[in-house]
C-alpha cells in the first residue's frame, strides 16, 4: 500500500511550487510513484480490494484532497471509472481484420458489401405508467418498472456504400430464419452484383444448410469477424441507433406493436440514410490491440 515519511504536510506546503512543475511531466503510475517520493509519499502498491477515490487516497497518503486530485489528473488515473474489454483469441485475427477493413476501405468492383447480423431477444416492455414527454425545464420521464410482453428478433443487412438497411423481424433466430433472410437479401439486391456479407461467428451462420445454400449461390461470399470482435461489424452501430431512438425509451403493449415500431423506424431511416464513415486501417487497429496487450501484461495477468 502506501507509506510516508514524517512531516509530509509540511513539505507539501514548502514544495508546492515545485510540485506544480513536475505534475506536468507525470505520464503513468510508475512516474507518479517515483515523483511522489520527492515530497515524502511512497506508493508501493494499489490495493485491488479497495475502491480508491480522491478523498480516500488523500487520507491514506496524508496529503490534501486538492493535491490528490492534481496527482490523479497528472497521471491520468480515474479510479471511479472502468471499461469493459475482451481480447480475441482467434488464431486468424490478423487475417480477418485485414480482410474486413479492406472491404470497408477498398470495396471490390461490381459488388455490394453488406454487414449482416441479428439482434435477438428484443423485449416488448410496457411501462407501468405513461411516459412523460420532455418539456421546457424538465426531461422525459419513464417508470423504472415494466410488464414484459414477449420478445422478437431483428435481422438486418447494412449496405456500407449508402447506409440503407434490409431488415426482417422474426420470432426466432435459428438457421431457418437466417436462411430466409439470406433469400430476402438475394431477392432485394441487383442480381449482377456479387454480395460480400460480413457476419459474426454465431452458430446459425455456419449451419450445414446455410453452407449448402451458399454453394448454390456463388455470388454470395461470407466474411467472418474474429471471435469477440463484433465492433468490426458496422451493423452493430446501427443496432445501437435503433435501440436508442426507437426501442429503449418506448412502451409497448405487445410484440406486434414492437414489430410495427421497428419496421416504421427502418422505413424512415432508409428514406434519409447515409453511410457510416469507416476510417480505421488494419494497421491502426493492430497497433491499438498491441498497446492494450502490453498494458494488460504490465498488470501481471
Amino acid at each position: 500500500n502506501l507509506s510516508q515519511d514524517d512531516g509530509v504536510k509540511g513539505r507539501e506546503r514548502r514544495k508546492g511550487e515545485g510540485i506544480r512543475l513536475w505534475l506536468e511531466t507525470v505520464q503513468d503510475l510508475d512516474a507518479l510513484a517515483e515523483r511522489a517520493e520527492s515530497f515524502g509519499a511512497r506508493i508501493t502498491a494499489w490495493p485491488a480490494d479497495q475502491e480508491w477515490g480522491v478523498r480516500s487516497f488523500a487520507a491514506e497518503a496524508n496529503i490534501s484532497k486538492d493535491m490528490a486530485h492534481r496527482l490523479f489528473r497528472a497521471a491520468g488515473i480515474a479510479p471511479h471509472r472502468s471499461r469493459s474489454f475482451k481480447l480475441s483469441n482467434d488464431p486468424a485475427f490478423v487475417e480477418k481484420v485485414r480482410d474486413i477493413t479492406g472491404l470497408y476501405l477498398n470495396p471490390p468492383d461490381h459488388a455490394l458489401v453488406l454487414c449482416v447480423d441479428e439482434k435477438s431477444q428484443i423485449q416488448a416492455l410496457e411501462r407501468t405508467q405513461p411516459v412523460l414527454p420532455m418539456g421546457l425545464g424538465y426531461v422525459e420521464g419513464i417508470t423504472h418498472d415494466y410488464v414484459r410482453h414477449g420478445t422478437t428478433t431483428l435481422f438486418a443487412a447494412l449496405d456500407v456504400a449508402n447506409g440503407q438497411v434490409i431488415s426482417r423481424v422474426r420470432a426466432q433466430h435459428r438457421h431457418q430464419e437466417f436462411l430466409d433472410f439470406l433469400r430476402q437479401i438475394d431477392k432485394q439486391t441487383p442480381p449482377e452484383l456479387d454480395l460480400h456479407l460480413i457476419v459474426d461467428n454465431y452458430v446459425t451462420h455456419k449451419h450445414a444448410k446455410v453452407k449448402a445454400w451458399l454453394l448454390r449461390h456463388p455470388r454470395v461470399h461470407m466474411h467472418f469477424t474474429p471471435t469477440y470482435s463484433s465492433w468490426l461489424n458496422q451493423v452493430e452501430r446501427w443496432f445501437a441507433l435503433i435501440t436508442e431512438r426507437a426501442i429503449r425509451r418506448n412502451s409497448f403493449t405487445s410484440v406486434r406493436e414492437l414489430k410495427q415500431q421497428i419496421e416504421l423506424f427502418v422505413q424512415r431511416y432508409n428514406a434519409d440514410a447515409s453511410p457510416f464513415q469507416w476510417v480505421a486501417t488494419a494497421d491502426s487497429i493492430l497497433q491499438k490491440i498491441e498497446r492494450i496487450a502490453k498494458r494488460i501484461s504490465a498488470t501481471g495477468h
